[in-house]
């Protein structure tokens, strides 16, 4: 599945969190490490959903740049 993963830029590196997975965050102090990081997360909730006898969200979030005049 493809879940939309949205990376936020922070005072020591970078966030990141999936609206269709909720509660699955990551941090890291790279781009790359937070890529990483973040498959990690989600790997490890989708697993603990299936532990749990529970079905893996469907991806429904997207996301979308609005413009606006200044």
């Amino acid at each position: 599945m493809k879940y939309l993963v949205v990376i936020e830029k922070t005072a020591t590196g970078f966030s990141a969190y999936s609206p269709d997975l909720v509660g699955c965050i990551a941090t890291g102090a790279t781009p790359q490490a937070i890529e990483q990081t973040m498959r990690e997360a989600m790997a490890f909730h989708l697993e603990g959903l299936a532990l749990e006898g529970q079905a893996p969200p469907p991806p429904q979030a997207y996301a979308q740049y609005i413009e606006l005049s200044a």
